[in-house]
Parts: C-alpha cells; sequence; structure tokens
C-alpha cells in the first residue's frame, strides 16, 4: 500500500494527477482530499502547466467514493469538516484558472461522481459507471453533489441519482450531460491525451477568461453574466495572444500563442 495518496507527472503542458489508492478503490480519506487541494493548488501557479488531467490508479477505479472506513468514526462536527474539506476541494478544481479533464477510467462513485463533476471536461471509459450512492449508508452526498447533479443534468436526474442511490453507465451518463465523451476503455487515455493537447496549445489567456465567463454566468443572473463576458472579451484584446491569433488566422498560419 502507498504511502503518497496522489502522484503528479508533467509533459508538454499537461499536468497529470492520480489518486494513487488502488487497493482501496481510489476511495478518498482526509489526506487524499488534502493532497488533491494542495495539488491543484500548485498547479494553478505552475507556468509549465497549461491543462490538468485527474484520474485514478489500477484498472478498477476512478475514484470510487469517500474512505467509507474513516466517516464510520466521524461525529457530526467532524463530518461537516469532513464535508467542508472536500467541498474545498471541489470549489478549488471547479474555479481553476486552466481547463481540467477528468479521465474517468472506472468506478466513479459518491466523492468520486463529486470529483468528476468538479472537473471542467469528463471524458469516460465506456465501462465506466457513475452514481450517488449515499443513501445506502444513511447519507446524503457532501462533497457538492446535489447542487451539480441539478445544476449538470437537471432536477430530475438529480432526484434519481441522489434518491435511488443506483449507478449507472457511462452511456446514460453521456444521455444525462454527466459525461462529455464515452469511449473504449483501451482508448480513453489516448482520447484524453488528445483533447488535452488541443487544450494545451490553445490561448492560456482566453482559455481562462471562457473558465471565468462561465462560471460567474453560472451563478448569477443573465445581464450579469452577458456583461462579465463582455468585460472578459474586451481585456482579451490587450493580449499579444490575440494580436498573434488574429495576426495568424490572416497570414494563414498556425498562431504561436505565448500566454502574454
Amino acid at each position: 500500500m502507498s504511502d503518497v495518496p496522489v502522484s503528479i507527472s508533467t509533459r508538454d503542458g499537461i499536468r497529470t494527477i492520480t489518486v494513487q489508492r488502488p487497493e482501496k478503490l481510489n476511495a478518498l480519506n482526509r489526506q487524499t482530499l488534502e493532497a488533491l487541494d494542495a495539488a491543484f493548488a500548485e498547479a494553478s501557479q505552475a507556468d509549465d502547466v497549461r491543462v490538468v488531467v485527474l484520474t485514478g490508479a489500477g484498472p478498477k477505479a476512478f475514484v470510487a467514493g469517500a474512505d467509507i472506513a474513516e466517516m464510520n468514526a466521524l461525529s457530526p462536527v467532524q463530518g461537516r469538516d469532513f464535508s467542508l474539506i472536500g467541498q474545498r476541494l471541489m470549489r478549488r478544481i471547479e474555479r481553476l484558472n486552466k481547463p481540467v479533464i477528468a479521465m474517468v477510467n472506472g468506478f466513479a462513485l459518491g466523492g468520486g461522481m463529486e470529483l468528476a463533476m468538479a472537473c471542467h471536461l469528463r471524458i469516460a471509459a465506456d465501462s465506466a459507471k457513475v452514481g450517488q450512492p449515499e443513501i445506502n449508508l444513511g447519507l446524503l452526498p457532501g462533497f457538492g453533489g446535489t447542487q451539480r447533479l441539478l445544476r449538470l443534468a437537471g432536477r430530475s436526474a438529480a432526484l434519481e441519482l441522489c434518491l435511488l442511490g443506483a449507478p449507472i453507465d457511462a452511456a446514460r451518463a453521456e444521455q444525462l450531460g454527466l459525461v462529455n465523451r464515452v469511449v473504449p476503455a483501451a482508448e480513453l487515455e489516448a482520447e484524453t491525451l488528445k483533447i488535452a493537447t488541443q487544450l494545451a496549445n490553445a490561448a492560456p489567456l482566453a482559455l481562462r477568461g471562457i473558465l471565468d465567463a462561465i462560471n460567474v454566468g453560472g451563478e448569477c443572473g443573465i445581464e450579469e453574466g452577458l456583461e462579465y463576458e463582455s468585460a472578459q472579451f474586451g481585456l482579451a484584446f490587450s493580449t499579444e495572444d490575440m494580436r498573434e491569433g488574429t495576426t495568424a488566422f490572416l497570414e494563414r498560419r498556425k498562431p504561436e500563442f505565448k500566454n502574454r
């Protein structure tokens, strides 16, 4: 069993963060949540990172949920604190200034589904299963599951998954808008890397503006969202990357973005 719950590697602007608890199906205990929070905080500041891929170690699970053995001993106050630690991580991922792709290679249940939903894009193997089974433990989702399910898939799907607690397959998750793409398990890494490479070569400041605009727009009224979009659009005109992108288009060549 590994004492290091998270591994980190970077190549060609792509930071891969892997939950390393395969013997526990990558279940999220407090140590793992805190290690992930630190890893995403560092990725947000790293100049050599353009996009983040999040996945789980081993062939069975992305993250199969929170660590039930640890939760079983928590008091009500400790339970609330555990929830807040998880929610802080999910919010950090959701608001990260760089795109985050969840590479869902197996079970994404409970806290694992909440972790995937906090990412900006989700690519799933056709063998993956997702769900919010907390009801079967006498619990409810505590890392933002009720709220992100509601926003991603709507009220009906959120109620179904949370109340019934049964996992669904990747194809149904795609129909509900919970994952962006489903690919054969053998092609998952290659497809995820293809998308990550595209994002790593895109204009970083424009990516950040898009993430900001969608995050703000999802949490306010349409008028405020439109105003914020216009402000971000105008701000892009102050960047060297915007001039490079438009000039490259006019000159019929590939742009070289510098994050300036």
